[in-house]
């Protein structure tokens, strides 16, 4: 089992050495639709046993490699993903830069918390590695800029984890909108209402005997283990999350923000709180956030609104679509007796819901059914697609648009935990006049874990 970083690899990560090449040294070039797509995933607890399933689904490509911080993992899952359905062992790693030196990986599924997110992915894309990252892409805001200084300059397939922007109910959504289906769209809403119970408190407590915990930290400041800081209720936690806003609910505000055709706001407004509960979590579990963007085309005032919201208990169900005619029928994909997830868009000739698996448009002051789509595809077999392809410069588009709903998560957490309404200019991408807000846009990071700048 791989655990350690060799010196070369080290030293030449410590000096920067990516002006021309990769860190680490490439894979060999891929060479043909006829030959196999090798895929590592990293970060094999949750998500990432989908990305193994959904990889080892599709023709000619092979997971020939696993990377977790956690060693108590690797038995069961290799046992359940690999052994039970006759396939070659996967190579096991504890740390990604030992990974990345294996020539023999072509593409690396980067499924860790949300705080390794961008540093894995450049760190991937700088081995020449192809690279699909799971949502949120980046942790915060200077982030996901280097991250896509990155996804431009190599010359690799880097997908984001926004995975409805592969859905025809999704893309024709967004073409009905966008070619003036419900006239001048004004307002999109993002709902996430999902029934989130208290997480209690743990105390600081001894590394669990497998986990290296150094690394599960990697950016992050160095501070005692606890287990609500550790498998998945990190996300609870500003050191590693990001809060349901940049959990579940990054992808309904991707929808709201590709529906409504915006990129980056020049106000924003955030007010909630972390309600009911006494416990370890430190974000929000109710959340509005409220974004303006400058819109010269629109009649009256020349602007949208992009209205967020999250819930974490009770709560209505906003349309129909999220109801059941009787409380026993069968719901859709994310739909169920506590969740309500979707989104709503207004304009001068009515409005539209949505939900993950199809949308409805509803016409006039009588809100008569109008055009309605629906569809599902594989993000996955897209990555793999457009490796195949082999045509960065258009696919690594998609990256960049996930870095703007992102940005829309931490300008919306910032204005939050700072208390107040925010002005910020989507030109400079700096908050106007805040030094303060200004300075919550990249975090301090500890040595041998800096998100690089892209020379």
């Amino acid at each position: 089992m791989e655990t350690n970083v060799t010196r070369r690899s080290f030293i030449k990560y410590s000096a920067g050495i990516a002006t021309t090449g990769a860190l680490w040294g490439t894979s060999p070039t891929w060479a043909g639709a006829n030959d196999k797509i090798r895929v590592a995933v990293v970060g094999i607890r949750g998500m990432g046993q989908n990305h193994i399933a959904a990889y080892q689904a599709l023709p000619n490509v092979e997971v020939n490699a696993l990377c977790d911080v956690d060693e108590n993992l690797f038995a069961e899952i290799v046992e359940k993903h690999f052994v039970k359905k006759n396939l070659p062992r996967p190579k096991l790693y504890i740390d990604i830069r030992k990974l990345l030196e294996d020539k023999d990986i072509d593409a690396v599924a980067i499924v860790t918390p949300n705080h390794w997110h961008s540093l894995a992915a450049i760190w991937s894309i700088q081995a020449g590695k192809h690279v699909t990252v799971e949502k949120p892409c980046c942790h915060n805001f200077f982030e996901g800029q280097k991250l896509i200084e990155a996804s431009k300059k190599y010359k690799v397939i880097v997908q984001d984890g926004a995975e409805q922007r592969s859905n025809p109910c999704a893309q024709s959504m967004a073409e009905f909108l966008h070619d003036g289906g419900l006239g001048e769209v004004y307002m999109a809403k993002g709902l996430c209402y999902k029934w989130r119970n208290t997480i209690g408190h743990t105390p600081d407590s001894p590394v669990p005997k497998g986990v290296n915990y150094d690394l599960w930290l990697g950016p992050a400041k160095k501070r005692p283990f606890s287990k609500n800081r550790f498998h998945y209720n990190w996300h609870w936690n500003w050191d590693y999350g990001n809060g349901d806003m940049g959990n579940q609910g990054i992808h309904e505000m991707d929808i709201a923000r590709w529906g409504l055709n915006v990129k980056l706001p020049t106000k924003i407004a955030t007010m909630g709180g972390h309600f009911m509960f006494d416990d370890d979590q430190d974000t929000p579990n109710t959340l509005m956030a409220m974004f303006e963007f400058d819109n010269k085309e629109a009649a009256g005032d020349k602007k949208k609104i992009l209205q967020f919201e999250t819930r974490h208990w009770i709560s209505n169900r906003e349309d129909h679509k999220w109801m059941k005619s009787a409380p026993k029928d069968p719901t859709g994909y994310m739909t169920s007796a506590d969740n309500t997830i979707g989104n709503l868009f207004y304009g001068s000739k009515g409005y539209l819901a949505k939900d993950v698996q199809t949308w409805q448009a509803y016409m006039g002051q009588t809100r008569e059914p109008g055009a309605s789509g629906k569809g599902h595809a594989n993000h996955y077999a897209a990555f793999i697609d457009a490796i195949r392809k082999n045509d960065p410069k258009n696919f690594n588009k998609g990256v960049e648009e996930g870095f703007y709903t992102c940005a829309l998560i931490h300008l919306g957490n910032i204005s939050y935990r700072l208390g107040r309404s925010l002005d910020f200019d989507p030109v400079t991408q700096k908050f106007i006049n805040d030094e303060e807000a200004n300075g919550m846009l990249k975090p301090e990071y500890r040595k041998n874990f800096v998100v690089p700048d892209i020379v």
